[in-house]
Formats: structure tokens, sequence, C-alpha cells
């Protein structure tokens, strides 16, 4: 293998293989897969050169009582007496609440995700769905993983389309791309056991896809992984990407991130830490660009990696810097610290030579509404 003429079929937006990948990522210098990225980002977004695109929305939990045991969460309880007083199941009061700041902060969209809890089926969740979209006709619900949703299905004896069916029924507007750490078994067995594996991860989103749910797909790298791996989970993205039925968006966006170690199982117990430099994070927004030529946005994790490495990765082949997280639980409590203000996001766009859009789940551009305000403490 030769790292120009992979460098150059990239370019030409063929699929590299698992190993072709690897060979890349090991060999070629920062700046060559930056080049290459960025190249590939003009020839994706070739409507809309120059623009970095971010949303406004509020990530909440349905509930943190979860059977899974992932040894990277900090955040889930297990259903235990033990814990009771720790779990929670979210009501309608509080869903109010937060639905209500978030449309004064120009938001509209919940990233509703939450526990595997052992006893919350798909009429749970369909009956949530229902209630706020009665009350809230504007918001959109960007809701569930593949996990949950294989774990809904397998508590009421259902199959996964019959799940997202109900689910989208009810209000679904798109299904997030959780949970996929690093879709490989051995890698899933070492660190999210409890969780769906990684033919079934697949599986859900085919079935979303052919639903014409607009989906998207994560990584969570830097653990107890190889770099075939990490290659090996782009390729299968990819796959699926390229069996969407014709007019489905499928996957629109991925988001890579880095394993946050803070108070973890992982590190606690076996050590395993978070040593992802800025590096090796540009690179691998740009082998991902490469890796996934079928898919249109690429998005820079700035919650996990900080403002300048974000901005860095918008000349690597990312052309999104995600959302201003209103509120976000999960990665914050093992240890991601950085937040933005609608106004920091937009200014540090613009100060990495782009222009910010605010945008919708779909990748639609939309308006600024007025904000009646910019931060808010919870």
């Amino acid at each position: 293998m030769n790292v120009n003429d992979l460098l150059q079929r990239g370019l030409a937006l063929e699929a590299l293989s698992v190993e072709e990948g690897a060979f890349l990522f090991r060999n070629a210098s920062t700046s060559e897969l930056m080049y290459v990225g960025n190249e590939l980002r003009k020839i994706h977004k070739k409507d809309t050169l120059g623009i970095v695109t971010w949303i406004i929305d509020r990530n909440v939990n349905t509930t943190n009582v979860c059977v899974a045991n992932c040894k990277f969460c900090n955040f889930f309880v297990p259903p235990s007496d033990k814990f009771a007083d720790k779990a929670y199941i979210t009501d309608l009061d509080t869903y109010k609440r937060k639905i209500e700041e978030t449309f004064r902060y120009g938001g509209e969209q919940l990233l509703l995700q939450g526990g595997h809890h052992p006893d919350l089926g798909v009429d749970f969740y369909a009956g949530i769905f229902q209630e706020l979209k009665s009350l809230y006709p504007k918001l959109k619900l960007h809701a569930l993983g593949p996990p949950e949703i294989a774990h809904i299905a397998k508590i009421d004896g259902i199959s996964h389309r019959e799940v997202l069916q109900r689910l989208k029924n009810a209000g679904l507007d798109s299904l997030p791309g959780a949970g996929a750490e690093i879709l490989v078994d051995r890698v899933r067995r070492l660190i999210a056991q409890g969780k769906c594996n990684s033919q079934t991860w697949f599986d859900v989103m085919r079935e979303a896809h052919k639903l014409d749910l607009t989906t998207s797909a994560t990584m969570m790298f830097g653990h107890v992984e190889t770099i075939e791996e990490r290659m090996e989970h782009l390729v299968g993205v990819r796959q699926v990407q390229s069996e969407k039925p014709e007019g489905a968006n499928g996957f629109l966006a991925f988001i890579p991130w880095p394993y946050q170690d803070e108070g973890t199982t992982l590190r606690r117990i076996k050590d395993i830490r978070n040593e992802v430099t800025g590096d090796e994070y540009i690179r691998m927004i740009a082998i991902s660009r490469i890796m996934l030529n079928n898919v249109p946005n690429i998005q820079a994790s700035w919650l996990t990696v900080g403002k300048e490495i974000g901005q860095i990765c918008l000349h690597a082949g990312a052309n999104d810097f995600g959302s201003i997280m209103i509120e976000e639980n999960v990665v914050s409590a093992a240890g991601a610290p950085h937040r933005f203000t609608s106004a920091g996001m937009k200014e540090a766009i613009i100060d990495a030579g782009f222009t910010p859009q605010l945008r919708t789940q779909h990748y639609e551009f939309r308006e600024e509404p007025e904000m009646e305000q910019q931060v808010i403490d919870y």
C-alpha cells in the first residue's frame, strides 16, 4: 500500500477498506490527512462552501436507571433498592419546564435519551412522545438510540421495526446514533456488554432508514479498541448508509469523540485512560471524512476536545460544530468540561474563518430566533 495512492483514491470518493484506512491513519502525516479531509468537505458541501452549521438543543434524560452497566458511564444507577434515593424517571412537569426554557433560548429540539430501564417498554415512551407533541406541536424529538430501541423490543417481545413505527407515529422525528461506542463485538463485550451487539445496532438503523427516519452515527474511541477496529466501525456505518432506500436521508451526520475517563470503572479498575491528543482527534475527523464517502456531514465534538481543537477540525473535514447543549449530563459526568453560549458558538466559527449557520436536525437552515437568555444554570 502507498499513502499517496490511498489519498488520491479517497479524494476520488472511493471506498477504502479497513486495512487501507488503518494504513493511512498510521502512515499519512496530519497535514496530508487534513488536506484531503478539507478537500472532501468542499466536495460534499459544494453548495454551502464557507458555512459551518450548528444547532440549539437540550439533552434531557428520561431515566438514569439502567441495566447495561457500561464501564465508561458514571451517569446510571442500577435498578436496586440500594440506589432508590438516586434513581429517577423524569416527570411531565420537568419536561414542560425544560422544553419551555429551551424555547426561550432559541432551541426547538430535545435530544431525549436515558438508561435501559428494565420496566419501561414502548407504551411508556410512546405515551411520553404523544403527550409532549400534544402540548408542544413545534417541538422536535431526536430521541433514544439503537440500544434503547433493542432494549424496548426485548422487553415487549416485538420487532425493532414495530418499536420504531410506534414511536414515529407518536412523534419521534429522528433517531440519534447513540450507544455506538465502537461497533465491534470484541470491544463491546469489554466496555458495554449489557448493550446490543454491533449487528443489532446496525439492524436497528437499517429499519429506521426503511421507515424514513433520519439518523446519525457516533463513535467513542480511545479506550480498548485498535485502529483496525475504528476502521471496521467506519466501514460498517458506510455499508449501512449504502443500503438506505432511495430518497431516505439515512445517516445525515457522523460524530466521533474521545472517551472521557474521569471516575469511570474502566479507569478505576483497568487504569484505561483517555490519552487521545488533539492531533489524534484531528486525524480521526479527517479519516472519518475520507472513509465515510457517503455521509454528508462530519461534526467536531467541541464538548470533549474544546474550542481550539474543534476549530482546527473545521479545516480537516468537519463542517458542523454541533449543539450549544443547553443541558448535557452523560458525557459531562465523565469529565467533559466545555460549554458554549450561542454567541460563543458563532464567535468560534467566525474566528475559524467560516460563516455560522443555525440548522435543524435535518440540516435545514433556520433563522436565528430572538433569545431571551444566552446562558442557563442547571
